[in-house]
Order: C-alpha cells, then structure tokens, then sequence
C-alpha cells in the first residue's frame, strides 16, 4: 500500500460545444475569452460611475454570456499564468491570487490546459491537464474540477464564486498544494491477519489510509517519496482533516502498520453501504474496543469516525441509565407515555401522536416513546445528561485516541426546551457510528474499552477510561430494555433470528432541510457490538437496521 489517496488520471474530454463553437482552452493559442465562447464580458473590466451619469446596478438572474464568458476569463488568464487577471475575475481577490501563485510557484505545475465543459445555469465543469515537475521529475497531473459564477452585489459584475475547490475538488478553503519531500513516508497498512490494506480493495478505507499514514508515518520506519499533496490549513486541521498524496512522483519506501480490522467484516461492511446512498457503519468487538470493520458510501469523508449527527432514539440507551439509576424509570414499572408533552415551551410529539396507556418503561424504549423521557426531563439536572455520558459512557471529553481522526461525540450541558431535547437525541446531543457502536459495547460489557483502530502497544499511547461503571442493578435493566428491543420492539425486524443474546435500540432524527429523517440503529450480539446511520433514510429499523444486523449474523 504506502500511497496516500491520489486523483485517477482521466482521458481528456472533447471540447465542449456552446453556442456552437468548440471550446477549449490552449497555452499559447491565442485564444481569447471571446473567441473561446463567442462573446461575454471581461471579468476585470470594472464600470467606473462619472458624476455627468451614475450608471444602474446589474441585478437579477445570470445570462449565459455572462456565465461563459466570466468563465472563459478566469480559465483563459489561470492558464496564461496571468494570475492578476484571474484573481480578479473572482470575487476574493486576495486569495485567488494566493492559490494560483502556489500553483505554480509551489505546486510545480507546468503547460496546464483548461477545457470547460458544458453549463448547467451558473455551473462551469472544467477538466485541468498539466505536468508536476520537480528535481528533474515530472508526471502527468490529469483531474475534474468546476466553478460557479455569481452577481457581486455590490457592482453587480459576474464573478467566479471563489473557493479553493476550484482549483483543485480535494482542497477546503485555506488548504494549499505543496510538490516536494512529503515530510511523512508512505505505510503499508495490514488488517488483523497481515494482509495489506488498500483503497483499491475497501474504497472506504481512503481517509484512514491518510490518517495511518499522517500518524504512524514517521514511527514506522519507512522513507519519504516526493509528490504533489493537499497541505491542510488551520480550519481543515481544527476538523482533523489529515493531508492527502494527489500525485506521487518517486516513490517513498513505506513502513508497516497493522490495524484490528477482519477482512471478512471490512469486505462485507463495504458491499452493505455500496448500494446505499450516505450510509455509514461501525463494528467493534465488545471485549476489548477493537474496531473490526468501518465502512461509508461517500468516500471523501469518514463519517463513521468523524461525523458529528443528531443521533435520535439511539441516546435513549444514555437516557435511560440516566432515569433508572435516579430512580426515575425501571424496566417493569407502569411509566407515562402520553400523545404529546410540552416542556421549556415546546411541545414534543411520538411518532403519529401514539401513545401507550398504563404501559412499562420496557414498552416505552422497545416502541421508542418520545414522551415517555421528556416527561423527566423537568426531574433532570441541566447537567446530569452530560456526566452521565461522559462519566459511564466515556463519551464527550475529546480524549480519544483512535489511531486516526475521531470525533468523540458532543452531549453538551443544555437548559429548558434543548435539554429535553437532548434526552431523545436530538438538541445539541452529536455522535458517528463509533460512538453508538461504543455505547452498545458499553451496555453489553458493563464498562467502557475506548474503540481503538490501532493497538495501543504499537505507540504506547493511553486510551481513554471512564470514570465510573453502572451498578448491576442499572445495567441489568438496561440489558433487558435492549433486548426486548431486539426481540419485540422496533428492532425485532432486522435483528430477527439473531437471539438470544443479543440488544438493540432504533433512532430516527429529524435535519432541517431533509424530506426524510437520518436512521439510525445500535446493536450487540455475542462480543460484537456494532451501529450505523443511513442519512435521509427513514426509519432506522428500515435503513441502518438491516447494514448492522448482517454484520452481527456474519460476525457469529
């Protein structure tokens, strides 16, 4: 392995035909921004108001001349290396300037050429090739990229909305692209049984190769390569965004690093998100917080380890030691669960306005009944949710180490509406897989093992602990609640036939903007213990519940 993830060379597309014409973009050519489209204004062309006329602002929709030829006018002069004139058909000049200096000056690229695509409104696709040469070595450098033009609002000119996506799809905004000595050589990753980790064989596994490799790069004796990488900036580091290899000019000799994942659990995590459109799911082994397998459909970005999503019902498991051990619910107990209850000024409400007369807490949390926590929450300390995710859990204290980027989840300390919220999983209340994938492990071992991707032996690093375990009574229940769940309740679907020792919980959380709720679903069987989200799925005992379920049946 050792190869960061890196951009696969591409044919180049035909010119585009707009308006007609064959469009592209060549160095040398003389090939103007009107030739290019056939019309469209300048985009450094700036109207000057006289005092005889003060000329009227330009506003409403974009024409597609002023689309194409703003377009043409920035992919002309980025070209040219007339990076003055494309910053300034821009609408942040300075750090347009900034990028496309770099492309050049520290990036290395040579003799690149610009073919736009066809429109879609305001959208520009554009293919970039060029030629990355550094100490005497030069390789191809072939991608996709796009911009998008908009109106300034202050003039009224087109311009190209500005971010460093345009340059390149894998930069964020502050990020830069560096050719040289990469700093950190390559690694040849090994699951659990010694065989070699590649992006080829698990997609999934891209941003953990980066991650390996920013990480155990340098301790695992290899030797640096040169290459063309994404530098990340301040904001990309603050969300643990690890750097990435574009474009590998001499090859680095890598070192080894072995990880916990099955290769039976990875390949068959992989085949269950393919099909399935923002799908994300973790497994562990409960003894121990080994992660066995990691899997997402969209590969750009680790949303098993780093999401950060309202995880629904699934915190109902949190909540729920929290109301048994104060003595606020028990597992046999009459507990109310009326059609709505408002509390801090909201009124919250059950799935269809359902509601169960006289029935048990176990009948509550097996149906998932909103109410059922909401009606404790006025019983609640502002700050008793987030202990007890943090002191038992071991959740919420940005103290995991992993062995690549984490998120390790957020239960933040909140008031009124938002805290009852926060009992059901939504308010300020954020977690991944992983972290639901810990919290099932937690109930089915009866303490927290920190989820770890690389043993702890090979750096000496510590895990986290938590402070404190559930007493048997509290997790008796707990397990009981969970397992009804799995037999009966809203998880009996999925989870058929993989009894008797077996837990789960199902979640559902509502995101502004989505037809469709997130689905969430956490579970144990035996020593794995695994969760999963399918966002704007539905239902989590429909989405994510079948993606966990035939991991558990796989893992025995």
């Amino acid at each position: 392995m050792g190869k960061r993830r890196r951009v696969a060379e591409r044919r180049t597309k035909n010119p585009a035909v707009i308006g007609g014409m064959a469009a592209a973009v060549v160095v040398g050519a003389g090939v103007g921004a009107y030739a290019l489209y056939g019309g469209g204004a300048s985009a450094d062309s700036r109207t000057t108001a006289t005092a005889a006329a003060k000329p009227k602002i330009k506003t409403g929709p974009l024409s597609a001349a002023e689309v194409t030829g703003t377009a043409t006018t920035f992919l002309t002069s980025w070209q040219q290396g007339r990076v003055d004139r494309a910053a300034a058909a821009t609408d942040d000049t300075a750090a347009a300037t900034a990028l496309l200096t770099g492309w050049t000056k520290d990036a290395h690229v040579t003799g690149a050429t610009l073919t736009p695509g066809t429109p879609t409104g305001a959208k520009v696709p554009f293919s970039v090739k060029g030629t990355v040469t550094y100490q005497g070595v030069s390789k191809p450098l072939v991608y996709d990229s796009a911009l998008t033009v908009v109106r300034d609002t202050t003039d009224g000119t087109p311009r190209v909305d500005w971010h460093a996506s345009v340059v390149h799809p894998d930069l964020a905004d502050g990020d830069t692209l560096v050719t040289g000595a990469s700093g950190t050589p390559p690694v040849t990753a090994l699951d659990r049984q010694g065989g070699e980790i590649t992006e080829a064989k698990y997609p999934s596994l891209g941003t953990i190769l980066d991650g390996l490799r920013e990480k155990y790069g340098k301790e695992a004796g290899g030797k640096a390569g040169v290459e063309l990488r994404v530098v990340r900036g301040k904001e990309s580091k603050a969300k643990k965004s690890s750097d990435k290899t574009l474009l590998e000019l001499s090859k680095g000799t890598p070192g080894t690093v072995r990880t916990t994942l099955s290769p039976t659990l990875q390949a068959a995590a992989e085949r269950q998100v393919a099909n399935r459109p923002r799908a994300s799911v973790v497994v562990t082994r409960v003894s121990t917080g080994e992660v066995l397998a990691v899997a997402n459909s969209g590969h750009g970005f680790n949303t098993a380890f780093q999401g950060s999503l309202a995880p629904g019902s699934t915190m109902k498991v949190i909540t729920s030691s929290l109301l048994i051990e104060k003595d606020l619910a028990s597992a046999d107990k009459v507990h109310p669960c009326p059609k709505t209850f408002r509390y801090g000024g909201w009124t919250f409400h059950n799935d269809d306005d359902f509601e169960i007369k006289k029935g048990t807490f176990k009948a509550s949390f097996a149906r998932s009944c909103n109410t059922a926590f909401i009606s404790q929450a006025g019983k609640l300390d502002d700050d008793s949710l987030t202990k007890q995710a943090q002191q038992v859990f071991g959740l919420s204290l940005n103290n995991w180490s992993v062995g690549v980027p984490s998120f390790d989840g957020s239960v933040p300390v909140q008031s009124a509406a938002q805290k009852a919220a926060s009992l059901i999983g939504q308010g300020g209340v954020r977690m991944n897989p992983l972290n639901m994938a810990s919290v099932a492990a937690t109930v089915k071992s009866g303490s927290f093992h920190q989820p770890y991707l690389v043993s702890p032996k090979v750096d000496g690093r510590t895990l986290a602990t938590a402070s404190r375990t559930m007493s048997p009574a509290t997790l008796g229940q707990l397990r009981e609640l969970m397992n009804y769940t799995a037999a009966y309740g809203t998880a009996a679907q999925a989870m058929s036939g993989l009894g008797p020792d077996y837990g789960a919980k199902t979640g559902s959380a509502e995101v502004d903007g989505q037809d469709k709720p997130n689905g969430w679903f956490t579970a144990y069987r035996g020593d794995l213990a695994a969760a999963g989200v399918v966002q704007a799925g539905g239902h989590g005992g429909d989405t994510a519940g079948p993606i966990v379920a035939s991991l558990l049946r796989l893992g025995g």
